[in-house]
């Protein structure tokens, strides 16, 4: 799982409540996060469980968005 924060339609408003910044931290630098299968599903359990918040981000319509500054990004 590769996640683009720049082309996430609720970046900035759902940040704060997403498990992006539970696993990386506060948003800013150049991250370029990439999760493994098998660790997306741990999450996804976790998040299931309540004990981390869910991924929320929600990807614009245009895969060629430009990513926003100051986000997580990921290639």
């Amino acid at each position: 799982m590769v996640i683009d924060c720049g082309s996430c339609m609720v970046a900035g408003d759902a940040c704060g409540d997403c498990v992006v910044t539970v696993l990386l931290g506060p948003i800013g630098g150049h991250m370029h996060p990439e999760i493994a299968d098998e660790h997306c599903a741990a999450v996804a359990a976790l998040a299931g469980s309540g004990l981390v918040p869910p991924l929320r981000l929600v990807p614009s319509p245009s895969p060629a968005a430009e990513p926003r500054a100051g986000r997580h990004r990921a290639s």
